[in-house]
């Protein structure tokens, strides 16, 4: 099965990955759905909307700076690793549903964050934008402008960012390869992107360790970890 893939990868010279919590599971982070996700021990509509926010502001944020101070503990993984490492022979570019930011710590230069970033905040009022690594001092933390900042990630009920999601349509619908990387893509819109790809007749893979509901749409798959079965993929494209 690697060696099928990779004869579709030599061919491609625009490949994307579409990337979800599986692949930032392997670094330590929690994913969402599954046996063990987030999702089955929280109520999103408490932690992960904005009325959730400005009805108590203190426990949203005390819940997104404890998985900020797990995120920015974690270290990419050899998935990771390799999609930066694919750059040095492909053009790749990297649709992530994920904020934790690893991708651009491994070294990938082309990264969408759809659902923006957990270690980037913004206020809820003015423009202000800022890329924040260190402790607060106080929850919720406050702008200079006197109103609240807020995590400068996409919650349900709000739109992704229109320019990045822009983006994101134009490279799936003129890649080659489409690789889903750790993703059920159970959310809309970006469940959208392979069936962009699928139109422009790019191969699509998926590299999941169960089956998804795009299983049936991939012309391969691969029932394997992105940190094990990345690597591979690389090596023999290179």
């Amino acid at each position: 099965m690697f060696e099928d893939i990779a004869d579709q990868l030599k061919k491609a010279k625009d490949i994307v990955f579409v990337t979800g919590a599986g692949i930032s599971q392997e670094s330590g982070i929690p994913t969402f759905r599954g046996k063990d996700g987030l999702w089955r021990k929280y109520d999103p509509m408490t932690l992960a909307t904005i009325d959730a926010f400005y009805q108590n502001p203190k426990l949203v944020w005390e819940w997104y700076e404890e998985r900020r101070q797990n995120i920015l503990s974690a270290k990419p993984n050899p998935g990771h690793l390799a999609i930066a490492d694919l750059e040095k022979y492909r053009k790749v570019s990297v649709l992530t549903q994920n904020i934790d930011g690893l991708h651009q710590r491994a070294g990938s230069t082309n990264v969408y964050e759809l659902h923006g970033s957990i270690i980037t905040i913004k206020c809820t009022v003015c423009d202000l934008k800022d890329t924040i690594t260190t402790n607060f001092s106080q929850l919720p933390p406050m702008c200079k402008c006197g109103n609240m900042l807020r995590p400068d990630v996409v919650w349900f009920g709000e739109a992704l960012p229109q320019d990045i999601w822009k983006s994101a349509i134009e490279q799936s619908s003129s890649c080659d390869a489409m690789i889903v990387v750790g993703t059920s893509l159970a959310v809309s819109p970006a469940n959208l992107l392979p069936v962009y790809a699928k139109e422009n007749g790019a191969t699509l893979i998926e590299v999941n360790p169960d089956k998804t509901p795009m299983s049936d749409i991939m012309d391969l798959s691969l029932r394997s970890s992105a940190a094990k079965a990345l690597p591979e993929l690389v090596n023999l494209v290179a």
